[in-house]
C-alpha cells in the first residue's frame, strides 16, 4: 500500500470515527434540559435542548411582581435558562470539536481543494433585545432592491391575451 493510501485509509476511519461520535453526542445533546429561577424565587423556566421553554413556575405571591415585572422577570429567567442550556451543548460538543480540529483536513489530503472551513462565514450574534426595541430599529435597515423595472400603475393593460386568458 502505498504512503497515499495509508493516508486515505486513515482519513476514512478517522471520519468514521468521528461520526459514531457525532451521533452520540447528538443522542446525548437532545436529552439536555437547563432551568432558571429568578432571584426571588417566584419564576423558575425550564427549557429543552433548543433553548425552548417546555414548563415555567410560579410561586404562589407571583402576583406582587405586577404583570410587567411577571412578564420581564419570566423574559430574563428563560434567557438565562437557554444560555444555560447552550452551554451545557458546547461543553459536550468540545471534545468532538477538538478530535475534528486534530483531523487532517481534505483540503491537506486532495491537492487543489480549497478549505471549505475556511469559507464557511460565521453566523452573527442573535440579540435578546425586544420586538419593537431601540437595538432591533437599529439592525433593521429598510430594503432597498437595485435590479428593478420601473412600472406605471396607471396604464391600462394592452389589447391581446394576458395572465386572464383561458389558455393559461
Amino acid at each position: 500500500m502505498s504512503d497515499g493510501a495509508g493516508e486515505m485509509s486513515d482519513l476514512l476511519e478517522g471520519f468514521r470515527q468521528q461520526m459514531r461520535s457525532i451521533a452520540e453526542v447528538q443522542r446525548q445533546r437532545v436529552r439536555l434540559t437547563a432551568s432558571a429561577t429568578s432571584r426571588d424565587k417566584r419564576v423558575t423556566v425550564t427549557v429543552n435542548a433548543n433553548g425552548v421553554v417546555i414548563e415555567t413556575k410560579l410561586s404562589s405571591d407571583v402576583e406582587e411582581l405586577g404583570y410587567d415585572g411577571l412578564a420581564r422577570t419570566i423574559t430574563q429567567v428563560a434567557q438565562a435558562a437557554a444560555a444555560e442550556v447552550t452551554r451545557k451543548a458546547s461543553e459536550l460538543t468540545a471534545p468532538l470539536l477538538d478530535r475534528r480540529a486534530r483531523l487532517p483536513k481534505l483540503s491537506d489530503v486532495i491537492e487543489g481543494l480549497p478549505d471549505i472551513d475556511a469559507e464557511v462565514p460565521l453566523e452573527p450574534p442573535v440579540s435578546l433585545a425586544a420586538p419593537g426595541s431601540e437595538e432591533r430599529r437599529a439592525e433593521d435597515p429598510a430594503m432597498v432592491f437595485t435590479d428593478v423595472e420601473q412600472y406605471r400603475h396607471d396604464r391600462t393593460p394592452e389589447k391581446g391575451p394576458g395572465v386572464t386568458d383561458s389558455s393559461w
